[in-house]
């Protein structure tokens, strides 16, 4: 029997459904949806193993509905079509009865296989449920999204995936036939990094390494049978944050030498390339900022490249990346003045746009007074006029204080020789 243990001890009702309880529990926000089977088309969003598959099973199942499933790895728009002929014939015109078209990591579909999905989705020849890893805000197209509800799915907590060993060890008749001792866990628990399915991998691994009928899985064991080639890294839960967290602050300290060895760590971790280079496009601006803004155009040219190229070369880009942002002037400015002015906007509210800056498309607002009075930059000397552009009242607020390195120190100087004493620069 080659089937794998987390195949053969899948769930297949809700109730023995474990995790997620935010959206499956006694109050979750997809409950009482199931138990009725009125189920909107959808996207759950979660790392691995966390159980999407499962769940879209469950789904179908206690909706009673036809259930009809593609991977996106290697289905193409001719797949899409097809199936959608074969749900259009099975489903009728019911919405409640729709048949379910679940596409497992629809992330990886283009953008003309997503389109193929649009009209049947919107018709309601289908509901569809997609599972990915990935931000859907990123990964599918807007149009489709629009259309879907998106749910995010958790790693596994650590009653979780004991919960899951627990069930392996009392309902796998493989696993029934053996006496286990589960004297230590935390091995197993760490390696897992979250993912059920991975945790279930190890743990079957395990138990069929040892010889004859009696296994007592400790920490050592574990360790010692798993061949790994990789540090331990998990990328859903603690380490995951204290590493990104140790590369960011390495980086914002101008260190490239720690800065590479924590992006080599998430690298060798198997981390998301994506993750890595989005969080150096947010750090271009918020550290960097008008230090050097050529620092945000790298990071930007960095993310899109490693979506193109992937691992493993994509560790040079990051590498080059990361070394340049890390020996880049700092300067926090632009982020501390966004910062504040979205306080300002929180406790001041809705100000009123000052009349002669309000946008006048028409006579009636040009009659009310609508653009009246704007004085035109570009008809001044060094294209510059003193004029009020914020509310009246907050005029004269600084927000923006340009940081202390050269480029801003020259722009320092151009908004006091302009602004004379309106601002505090």
């Amino acid at each position: 029997m080659n089937e794998p243990l987390a195949e053969r001890i899948r769930p297949k009702t809700l109730e023995a459904y474990i995790s997620q309880n935010h959206l499956v529990g006694e109050n979750g926000s997809l409950t009482h949806q199931i138990k009725n089977g009125i189920i909107p088309s959808l996207i759950l969003w979660g790392p691995p193993g966390t159980g999407k598959t499962t769940l879209a099973n469950i789904i179908a199942n206690e909706s009673q509905r036809p259930f009809y499933t593609l991977s996106a790895i290697s289905s193409g728009v001719k797949d899409v079509r097809e199936v959608i002929d074969k749900a259009k014939q099975a489903g009728g015109l019911f919405t409640a009865k729709n048949p379910i078209l679940f596409i497992d990591e629809i992330h990886r579909f283009s953008k003309s296989q997503q389109d193929s999905l649009l009209g049947a989705v919107e018709k309601g020849w289908v509901t569809l449920i997609g599972a990915t890893t990935e931000n859907p805000s990123f990964e599918v197209i807007p149009a489709l999204l629009s259309r879907c509800q998106v749910y995010i799915l958790n790693p596994f907590e650590k009653g979780d995936l004991e919960a899951l060993l627990d069930r392996a060890m009392t309902t796998d008749a493989m696993l029934k036939s053996k006496k286990i001792d589960l004297k230590e866990t935390e091995a197993l628990l760490r390696l897992s990094g979250g993912d059920g399915r991975k945790l279930l991998n190890i743990f079957e691994l395990i138990v069929n390494s040892e010889t004859g009928d009696n296994v007592t899985v400790t920490n050592d064991l574990v360790l010692q049978k798993v061949q790994k080639n990789t540090v331990l890294y998990d990328k859903t839960g603690e380490q995951h944050y204290d590493i990104i967290s140790a590369f960011i602050k390495s980086v914002r300290g101008s260190d490239p030498n720690a800065a590479v060895y924590w992006l080599a760590r998430m690298i060798e971790g198997g981390e998301d390339v994506k993750f890595i280079a989005r969080r150096m496009v947010i750090l271009a601006s918020e550290d960097i900022g008008n230090a050097n803004p050529t620092a945000l155009v790298l990071a930007n040219s960095a993310f899109q490249a490693v979506n193109t190229i992937g691992y493993p070369e994509a560790r040079i880009i990051l590498s080059q990346c990361a070394t340049y942002l890390a020996s880049s002037p700092k300067s926090n400015a632009s982020y501390m003045a966004i910062k504040a002015a979205q306080q300002k906007v929180k406790e001041t509210g809705d100000l009123s746009v000052p009349l002669a800056i309000r946008n006048a498309p028409t006579k009636l607002m040009k009659d009310l007074g609508y653009g009246k009075g704007y004085d035109y930059a570009h008809d001044h000397k060094d294209n510059f006029v003193d004029f009020e552009f914020l509310p009246e009242e907050i005029s004269g607020t600084t927000f923006y204080k340009p940081g202390k390195n050269p480029r801003e120190n020259a722009m320092k100087e151009f908004l006091k020789n302009h602004w004379k004493n309106k601002y505090q620069f």
